[in-house]
């Protein structure tokens, strides 16, 4: 039986971690973000250093567990946002998205934690503000590699903003970029929907 040593084990745990990501960031369209590769080398190297300093080596798994909510600090506040969102507590979840930004979110992160606060403010009636992040967001897609889920739920809420606020061409064009970001996803489903019932009521007046 291979008997490997545990601070390579470590190092091994760290490069899988980064390739596991890196697959899933070109998946989602995403890229490999260089911050995140090098959050993970550093904190890889203080954990590795400091376990090699006291002579014990660091459970792998809760070594893993470190790096995951390291790297993926923002997107994790993200979530307890979202979740604030929907309980009603919107002085609490604005300060939490806030808390997302502030903890210096790599370029995909920090668009997931803008079109989520998008999402956010157009839940709560700021329609005006909402269109401003979510424009916000898609303009810099191109540079910032914007996933490709986040980039059809930005395109949908923001033709639902349009929508409320009585602009019927830019509502349907953005309703229809999300059916065409990701084809066959909720956002494009629910545009479709959207559209189809634009249709039944007639042109507004």
């Amino acid at each position: 039986m291979l008997n490997l040593d545990p601070y390579l084990l470590l190092l091994l745990v760290a490069c899988l971690f980064v390739l596991a990501f890196g697959v899933l960031g070109f998946m989602r369209r995403e890229g490999l973000s260089v911050q995140f590769a090098v959050e993970t080398a550093i904190l890889t190297a203080i954990l590795i250093g400091g376990s090699w300093l006291i002579g014990r080596p660091l459970n792998p798994f809760l070594f893993l567990i470190i790096l995951y909510l390291v790297t993926m600090r923002s997107r994790l506040v993200v979530d307890v946002a979202n979740t604030l969102v929907r309980r009603g507590r919107k002085e609490a979840a604005f300060r939490t998205y806030d808390l997302a930004m502030a903890l210096r979110p790599d370029d995909a992160s920090r668009l997931v934690v803008q079109t989520n606060r998008g999402a956010a403010l157009l839940h709560e009636g700021q329609v005006d503000d909402a269109v401003a992040a979510l424009e916000g967001v898609l303009s810099d897609s191109q540079r910032a590699r914007l996933g490709i889920k986040y980039e059809a739920a930005a395109y949908y809420n923001l033709g639902y903003a349009y929508e409320l606020k009585g602009e019927e061409a830019l509502s349907v064009a953005q309703y229809n970029n999300a059916m065409e970001a990701l084809p066959g996803s909720l956002y494009a489903r629910a545009a479709q929907s959207a559209l189809k019932r634009r249709k039944q009521q007639g042109p507004s007046r």
